[in-house]
């Protein structure tokens, strides 16, 4: 019976990858590359006498808040409208009511009009869905945020879910979700934190085709869609969660490696192969609120990788930008609006 499997086994191989078979092609969402067609990848040759190159996020931040000033610019001249973000911000949390002033400012720079609307710690969960219904049908907002963690007392997934998933520019609404994870759909926002993943990859160069990919945390903010959008990559993905036993195993076959767990300094060098590429997510805010630290140990990390995020300074300005890319998008579909109009 062994035998005869494994002979099966050779034959099916044999089938999917001769070369006589002409090519699958695998639809992906238009942030992918358009029409990537199956090929064996060449084997990755990593320098590891080469300084360790620091991902420059703000700076990719910049460009991509000059192009989409533009576009709205072009937006407002043509048609005399202009993309708008609703925003729920509910509690009096110091780091929630930070990251919604960056985003304000960073609508301001590229001429999104924004609405915050501030709602008491102990709001009931009727009210916050009422906030949510009216940004719903407000005409003028086309995308819809709302400030995570929420207050314990609230249901996340019910208030998420209560967002019109043509305004989630968060892309954590489970159509859009369900359809990132799905072969040939296409979500109408992807996550942005994951969007600004693969656009540091895409921007420096990483090939992610065939790599082999690690992912720690299986968050559904961060985690579970950056997996999702890498194997829409081709990327061979693996997942750690606290489950997982000795993580840093599997971490050290890791060509590119995505951390976002909120423990600082957890990935140390002994976790990564020479040459890796290091895509950290994770921030955690000291005791006094005044310094931030990123999952993996910086100073070891600087000697083993080839590219490195910093934290600050690395995913999180890009991340902005995709909130404020999944915006513009929103808008353009809403008013059947292109730059050709």
């Amino acid at each position: 019976m062994l035998e005869m499997r494994s002979i099966c086994w050779r034959i099916l191989c044999n089938r999917s990858f001769s070369s006589s078979v002409t090519p699958n092609c695998f639809p992906l969402v238009s942030l992918d590359r358009p029409h990537d067609i199956w090929h064996p990848p060449p084997t990755p040759h990593y320098n590891t006498h080469k300084k360790t190159v620091e991902i420059d996020g703000k700076s990719i931040a910049n460009d991509i808040k000059a192009t989409l000033a533009t576009e709205v610019n072009h937006m407002k001249n043509s048609i005399k409208k202009a993309p708008g973000l609703g925003v729920i911000l509910v509690g009096e949390r110091k780091d929630s009511r930070s990251f919604v002033r960056i985003k304000k400012k960073a609508c301001e720079e590229v001429g999104i009009t924004s609405v915050v609307v501030n709602l008491p710690e102990n709001c009931t969960e009727t009210e916050v869905l009422d906030a949510v219904s009216a940004l719903n049908n407000q005409e003028s907002v086309h995308g819809i945020l709302v400030q995570l963690p929420l207050p314990c007392h609230l249901s996340e997934q019910k208030i998420i879910n209560a967002v019109n998933v043509e305004k989630d520019v968060d892309g954590f609404h489970p159509v859009n979700v369900g359809n990132l994870a799905m072969t040939g759909r296409e979500p109408l926002f992807i996550p942005c934190a994951s969007r600004g993943c693969i656009e540091l990859l895409h921007r420096y160069g990483v090939e992610i085709i065939g790599r082999k990919a690690v992912v720690i945390g299986r968050s559904n903010i961060t985690g579970l869609p950056t997996s999702l959008l890498l194997q829409r990559h081709h990327a061979t993905v693996s997942v750690v969660h606290k489950f997982t036993k000795n993580p840093e195993e599997i971490t050290r076959e890791a060509d590119i490696l995505v951390s976002d767990v909120g423990v600082p300094n957890l990935v140390r060098g002994h976790w990564l192969k020479p040459g890796v590429v290091v895509i950290d997510m994770g921030s955690t805010l000291d005791s006094k609120g005044s310094h931030v630290t990123g999952d993996v140990c910086y100073e070891e990390a600087i000697v083993k990788a080839s590219l490195l995020t910093p934290v600050p300074g690395g995913v999180g300005p890009v991340t902005i930008s995709m909130l404020l890319c999944n915006t513009v998008e929103a808008a353009k579909r809403s008013y059947q609006w292109t730059e050709n109009s």
